[in-house]
């Protein structure tokens, strides 16, 4: 349904760096570069997500109430993300584990970029 999506950064190697390494462990990869925006995909699929300095060069904030969700391969992969985030300077929105009130197979981990921006990686198992 989403054929892309962006989230603004203020500054570009900072947010490259924590998304290449959040990525990596999903399967994602950065497949084009430029000096305003970055666009990441899945290997073999077809949406993207870019990250971008605002064209108006206003600082980038985070949404209130928007968050980003990924699919992992396993809750060993949702470990994994959510410590790549923190050591890149990523902040904690909730450690990797079963929701309260959730599926209880929905294993999850919540982070904010260095941006703000908040994402969850996850996986049904």
């Amino acid at each position: 349904m989403i054929s892309y999506s962006t989230l603004g950064v203020n500054d570009t190697d900072r947010s490259i760096g924590f998304y290449d390494a959040f990525f990596a462990l999903l399967g994602c990869e950065r497949t084009t570069t430029s000096p305003t925006w970055t666009g990441c995909r899945k290997k073999g699929e077809r949406s993207l997500l870019f990250l971008t300095r605002h064209f108006n060069h206003d600082t980038a904030t985070s949404g209130n109430g928007t968050m980003l969700a990924f699919l992992a391969d396993d809750r060993s992969a949702v470990d994994r993300c959510h410590a790549a985030a923190l050591e890149r300077d990523g902040v904690c929105e909730g450690p990797p584990g079963v929701r309260e009130g959730m599926d209880p197979v929905f294993y999850a981990a919540y982070v904010r970029d260095p941006d703000g921006n908040k994402l969850c990686v996850y996986v049904r198992r």
